[in-house]
């Protein structure tokens, strides 16, 4: 409902309340009347139409089912009183009952008039007929109310509480006794599981209380519901849906029941509308809404769902209203009041609105339209009041119509306030009636079309005749008047020009009278045309007359030759067309729902895909970019179509998108993708296409956004918009989207442009080459082929003007089907060219035969005739021939394969037949070209089939020169017995397969260790490991398998040493092996520790030497695992802090070093060097010093004073070798006199040691210190081991030095001697420092010492070694 108050009629009747009824059907009626005695009649604008005077007070009135006939009774007279609204006149009947009339009622579906009197009579008029059946007696009592049913059965109720059911004669059929006084009855159908034709149930209401129901097919059981006291009594109620009740309860309550038996009694709704009292309710199901009065509102419900109050309409001039009424079509809403006003309500506005280009005309009230230009600046919008409440509307450029029935007004446009100019202008143009009820009307500037009864009338719409001079060149003319008004245009000898106001003017040349006369108007179909033929639909532009007929004919009639221009026949019936302004293109719609795209420049028709089954309409857009785009929707969707002008698809149509329509507006004008809609308000709203939401600015989309807005730009066809979003994303699969776009579209420089941004330089180059091409034709084909669209590029091609550019296309691409076709007809010439490539690729797939066929087709001569190498001439003849050769020995005929083939002087050629004939196991052919044949495919053939034979050795030399391998092993145990040879190939080529067999062979023999090799060379390490199981092989197996092997072959080894060989030292290490670190060293320690091992000799003397092996392992078991927790354990045991048992400190030592320990392990170093030491090994102790050393260093660790101290020692003595056998004794005797003051520390060699000292001291002089070391010697407990070679000699050196002593009368001192030369110190410059000192007394600093000679570096030489 729109709360738009048409009219109000104040007090029509005097004072006292009005009552009202509208005209059914049409509704163009409303009468009243009250307690003046009279009947007024309303249009639906409220003007007055009629009035009626009665001799009493009316005590009933209605309209019969047409609308045709009004009907009156008054409360005084015997009369019926019968108004016509076809002819406004009244006529008087006499009923022939003289009793008080009380009631009338009109069939829903024949001429009859029921009047009840206040005695209960009956009369039953019949208005066609005239016929009166009188029905004495039918109540005892006053007839308050009745209905009659669509089966014409007359329900009436008395005063005298009964119900009677009678027929159309008046007899009476069922019968009723009730409770209480009846009123309203009414007429309809239960709800019921099963449903049934007609009405069967009569609606009461029973004093006011209660409702009843009683079933004309079970009468014998009425139904009798009552309600909740609170709701007050029942003031009206309706039936709705299906078998739904409507009620209005006094107190203000608004309730809706269901009369289905399994819900009888159950209210579905309830609600208290006005808070006062409810006075009358009304339900129209054409609108699908129920309204309630009370107070001084109305309130509106959706039938839908009745929850929903869709509009509250409020009267706040009145305190109170009685009653309300819709009209049958629900467009108006009637309200009386206690005060004799009535109001009427636009509450459902006819959705009438037409458009031309960008201007709409639109209804807006019931005789008022709106015109609006949509693409203008505001203020170019008006509205106008009608002379006509129209059925339908049509706009020109300059005009538009309304009309009803078979008339139409003809207005001009323009602004209503003004007055028209100097020409006498008007803005009401004329009116026109017609033959037949108007369809639709078309208007262009000069003309209208107006559509009725199949049939179409074409004719000016007004002009005037002047006579003045023209000047006219290619039928356009110029002319000028006093006011300066300019002619627009011309059609015919008729003008139209426009003055300051923009009103249209039109004049008309002089001409024939004829002439004149015969263009003015015209009636299709005409002479020319069949004459049965119904025209469907039609449309104006600005040159044509277009109209469709049944049969399928679509014709222009051109305005300026006045004659059918161009006729299309279409399949099937056309039902709508929809032309484009300027009528270049059309769509129509077809009896099927198909719709078409049809173009009169051509005479073709494209398909539009997806059109939707129940299409309303078609509308063009009118932004002049976009002019190719147009939608279609029906009541649900909006599909937004463009047509490809020019595109590599030729002319076609694409859709690019849908758009839901809002629920009951209707589409009228499209604008750069903005629709405008009429709603049912008499409105205009604005809906943007899913297509076309874009914002203005890329820069404010996220990177979602800007690639749907790339993909709706693409698809609209916008590649400047496309362009600018392209930019923003810079994304290169995005550049070639757009380029590829472009390119379907033709656009070859946009499509450069993009690719040029993608970095394409190929396609850019392509494109720029392309774009000088002024064939469109060419151009499509060889964009279809960049696209790899090849079908479709060869139709271009061959419909342009070089069609030869097909073949070429179809060569380069392989497909030489096609090439061979198109060349038999563009280029016979290249067909041995192309046959010869066809048969070539044919061969290479296999198909042999057509191969052939096409070889000799391409060669076309003797093939018998010598053809040498393919580096001769003709390289076509060569290959042909070669081709040839090839496909007959493949197709069977060899001999003449083998002839062709030995007439082609080419080694490769005679090689390809040799490895065919090979294949199909032609040996003797094959033997003969073997000496020339290196491939390795076809000795291994022969040798196979020489194996085959039993040619053993042969088969072995074939074999071997096809590097088969595998198969020289097989044949040397199977067949040659050579089972070394065997051996030897599988060593010297690392054979798996080779080595499984000489596996299997060892495995004949028994010989499970040779087989477990073998197994464990062909990686059958699983085969190997059970072998070796079985067998007791393991430590064979373990020491075979080495290091290639995985964690879970260690494992099993290890499990297996550890359950069953019992074996603790190899079951760790192959824990250790297998990664499982605790294992390992637990079975390593208890190995080591003794625990497990056997007590045999063998095991005894292999103990020490176990037990070293498990240590050193154990060692690196700790350094690889990294656990603390084992080093630990290692360490404990060690230490002999498990057995109570140390261990040699190397393993310690080693463990520290693994670990990176390194300062537990110097301190480890030092004992292990005084242990080798002790035992006389000083080059180990030597080594394990200086090692340690560098270690430290290395680590930037500071090496200890008593490991420097053991290390200078020990380096002493093995420098003494080194000096004697280089001649520098002296050096060598200081350097054993060095180590002979430290001679404790040398306890293995004590006595050897101080012999070598005193020999090397008295060979370079150093008696003094010989003889203390001689005098050494010579005590009791080391003369005895004194070498019997040294012995004398060192007697006499002491039996002389003692002598010379004893002379001298003092003691040898040696100490000088051992020395050497004092030199400054180093560190501090102490003078009296002895060069084979390396301690300062005075510094304490430890100095550097050269390696070769032990002694201190002075300061010149340490200088020059830094």
């Amino acid at each position: 409902m729109t709360s738009k108050r048409v009219f109000t009629i104040e007090s029509p009747h005097g004072p006292g309340g009005v009552f009202f009824c509208w005209q059914k059907s049409s509704g163009n009626y409303l009468v009243t009347t009250g307690y003046n005695q009279a009947i007024n009649l309303y249009s639906r604008q409220g003007e007055a139409k009629d009035r009626l005077t009665l001799q009493g007070l009316c005590s009933g009135f209605g309209w019969d089912k047409d609308g045709d006939f009004l009907a009156v009774i008054n409360d005084k007279t015997p009369l019926l009183l019968l108004w016509d609204s076809r002819t406004f006149k009244s006529t008087t009947i006499d009923t022939g009952l003289q009793d008080q009339h009380t009631f009338l009622i009109w069939s829903k579906s024949a001429p009859l008039l029921a009047i009840g009197t206040a005695k209960g009579n009956v009369v039953i008029y019949n208005s066609k007929t005239s016929r009166k059946i009188p029905v004495i007696g039918k109540h005892a009592k006053r007839i308050m109310c009745g209905a009659w049913s669509k089966q014409s059965l007359l329900a009436l109720g008395s005063e005298d509480r009964t119900l009677t059911v009678s027929n159309a004669e008046g007899d009476t059929i069922k019968h009723a006794q009730l409770r209480g006084d009846p009123s309203d009855i009414q007429f309809s159908t239960m709800k019921a599981d099963e449903r049934k034709s007609g009405e069967n149930t009569i609606s009461l209401i029973i004093s006011r209380k209660t409702l009843f129901l009683f079933n004309l097919d079970d009468p014998e059981n009425p139904i009798e519901l009552a309600f909740q006291s609170r709701y007050g009594n029942v003031v009206a109620y309706e039936w709705f849906g299906d078998g739904y009740v409507l009620l209005g309860f006094s107190q203000g309550y608004f309730v809706a029941i269901s009369t289905h038996m399994k819900e009888i009694g159950q209210e579905l709704f309830q609600a208290r509308n006005h808070r006062d009292s409810l006075t009358d309710i009304a339900v129209n199901a054409a609108l699908g809404k129920a309204a309630s009065c009370g107070d001084n509102q109305i309130k509106i419900h959706e039938l839908s769902d009745l929850r929903e109050v869709s509009e509250v309409v409020s009267l706040d001039e009145e305190r109170a209203i009685d009653g309300v009424a819709w009209s049958d079509d629900g467009q108006l809403l009637a309200v009386s009041t206690p005060k004799g006003n009535l109001h009427v309500f636009l509450s459902k506005l006819p959705m009438l609105g037409e458009a031309v280009g960008a201007q709409a005309v639109y209804l807006t009230g019931l005789d008022t339209v709106t015109i609006r230009r949509i693409d203008a600046e505001s203020g170019l919008e008006w509205t106008r009041r009608l002379d006509v409440e129209p059925t339908f509307l049509g706009i020109g450029p300059t005009h538009y119509a309304a009309g009803m029935n078979n008339r139409v007004w003809f207005y001009a446009l323009g602004p209503p306030d003004k007055v028209s100019g100097g020409l006498g202008a008007k803005r009401f143009v004329k009116d026109k009636e017609y033959a037949g009820n108007v369809t639709s009307v078309k208007l262009n500037e000069v003309y209208a079309a107006v559509l009725h009864d199949g049939k179409v009338l074409l004719h000016l719409v007004s002009f005037v005749f002047i006579s003045f001079s023209y000047y006219s060149m290619k039928n356009e003319c110029v002319l000028w008047v006093s006011n300066n008004q300019l002619v627009r245009f011309r059609v015919n000898n008729l003008f139209c020009v426009r003055d300051f106001d923009n009103e249209p003017m039109f004049f008309q040349l002089e001409a024939d009278a004829g002439e004149t006369e015969e263009r003015e108007m015209k009636l299709f179909p005409g002479r020319e045309q069949q004459t049965d033929i119904v025209i469907t639909d039609h449309g104006i532009t600005q040159d044509f007359f277009i109209f469709s007929t049944d049969f399928g004919g679509l014709f222009y009639f051109g305005l300026d030759d006045w004659s059918i221009v161009s006729d299309y026949k279409h399949r099937v019936g056309i039902r709508k067309i929809f032309p484009e302004i300027t009528g270049s293109r059309l769509i129509l719609i077809d009896n099927k729902s198909e719709a078409f795209l049809y173009s009169p420049v051509n005479d073709e028709t494209i398909s539009i895909p997806s059109t939707p089954a129940k299409a309303l309409a078609v509308l063009w857009e009118n932004w002049l970019p976009d002019r190719n785009v147009f939608i279609i929707h029906d009541d649900t969707w909006i599909y937004t179509y463009i047509f490809r002008r020019e595109s590599i698809d030729g002319a076609s149509v694409e859709q690019v998108g849908k758009t839901r329509l809002p629920l009951n507006q209707r589409p009228l004008i499209l604008v750069n993708g903005e629709l405008t809609c009429q709603t049912p308000g008499g409105r205009l709203t604005t809906l943007t296409l899913s297509t076309h939401e874009m914002v203005a600015s890329v820069h404010d989309l996220k990177a979602e956004e800007l690639q749907l807005a790339l993909e709706k730009n693409l698809a609209l066809g916008r590649f400047k918009d496309a362009w600018q979003v392209c930019l923003a994303l810079d994304k290169r699969e995005e550049w070639v989207c757009l380029g590829e776009a472009a390119m379907r579209n033709m656009e070859v420089e946009t499509a450069a442009r993009a690719y040029r941004q993608a970095g394409d330089v190929g396609m850019v180059w392509f494109l720029e080459d392309l774009s000088g091409c002024q064939d469109r034709v060419l151009m499509a084909g060889h964009l279809c082929m960049a696209l790899n669209e090849y079908d479709k590029a060869q139709e271009w091609y061959l419909k342009s003007g070089t069609p030869v550019c097909a073949l070429e296309m179809r060569r380069d691409l392989l497909h030489w089907d096609q090439a061979l076709q198109l060349a038999n007809k563009l280029a016979p010439a290249q067909i041995p060219a192309i046959s010869r490539e066809y048969a070539q690729q044919l061969e290479f797939t296999g198909d042999y035969p057509q191969a052939l066929v096409h070889y000799e087709k391409a060669i076309g001569s003797d093939t018998s005739v010598p053809v040498s190498g393919e580096d001769s001439g003709d390289e076509h003849q060569f290959a042909c021939r070669a081709g040839i050769a090839r496909t007959c020995i493949r197709c069977g005929d060899l001999r003449r394969g083998v002839q062709i083939a030995g007439n082609i002087d080419s080694k490769a050629v005679k090689k390809d037949c040799a490895e065919i004939l090979e294949s199909m196991k032609n040996w003797p052919r094959v033997g003969e070209l073997l000496p020339n044949v290196t491939s390795p495919r076809i000795h291994l053939q022969f040798a196979k089939a020489k194996e085959s034979e039993g040619r053993y050795k042969e088969a072995l030399a074939a074999y071997d020169r096809a590097r088969d391998y595998d198969s020289v092993v097989r044949l040397l145990l199977d067949h040659l017995e050579d089972p070394e040879a065997a051996v030897k190939v599988v060593r010297d080529t690392k054979s798996v397969e080779g080595a499984k067999m000489v596996a299997k062979f060892f495995l004949k023999l028994n010989d499970f260790g040779s087989a477990i090799q073998f197994l464990v060379l062909s990686k059958c390490n699983d085969e190997a490991f059970r072998l070796a199981q079985q067998h007791n092989k393991m430590e064979l197996y373990a020491d075979i398998i080495g290091d290639d092997a995985t964690h879970e072959d260690y494992a099993s080894i290890a499990l297996h040493f550890e359950t069953t060989a019992k074996n603790l030292f190899l079951s760790g290490k192959f824990y250790f092996l297998a990664g499982k670190y605790e294992k390992a060293m637990s079975h390593l320690l208890r190995h080591a520790g003794g625990t497990g091992r056997t007590t045999t000799t063998t095991s005894m003397r292999e103990s020490a030497g176990g037990e070293d092996r498990a240590l050193q392992l154990a060692v690196d078991v700790a350094a690889a695992s990294g656990d603390d927790k084992l080093s630990g354990q290692l360490i404990d045991f060690l230490l002999g802090d498990v057995d109570g048992v140390p261990k040699d400190a190397r393993y310690l030592f080693r463990l520290y070093m693994a670990k990176k320990m390194f300062r537990q392990a110097a301190k480890t170093a030092v004992i292990i060097a005084g242990e080798e030491q002790s035992r006389g090994n000083y080059r180990v102790a030597h080594d394990v010093l200086l090692g340690m050393c560098g270690e430290l260093r290395g680590q930037n660790l500071p090496v200890g004073q008593e490991m420097q101290n053991a290390l200078a020692l020990l380096h002493s003595y093995v420098l003494v070798r080194v000096q004697v056998k280089r001649g520098e004794h002296k050096i060598a005797a200081r350097l054993l006199a060095r180590v002979a003051r430290s001679i404790s520390k040398f306890p293995a060699h004590v006595v050897p040691i101080l012999t070598s000292t005193v020999i090397e001291c008295q060979r370079s002089g150093m008696k003094a210190t010989a003889f203390n070391y001689a005098a050494v010697l010579m005590r009791p407990e080391h003369r005895s081991r004194i070498d019997d070679k040294y012995k004398s000699k060192i007697e006499a050196i002491v039996r002389k030095n003692a002598g010379s002593r004893a002379k001298e009368g003092s003691e040898v001192s040696g100490e000088d001697e051992e020395l050497g030369v004092k030199t400054p110190c180093p560190a501090c410059a102490f003078p009296d420092l002895p060069e084979m000192d390396l301690d300062c007394p005075r510094c304490k600093t430890r100095l550097p010492f050269c390696l070769a000679t032990k002694q201190q570096i002075f300061f010149i030489n340490y200088s020059a070694e830094n």
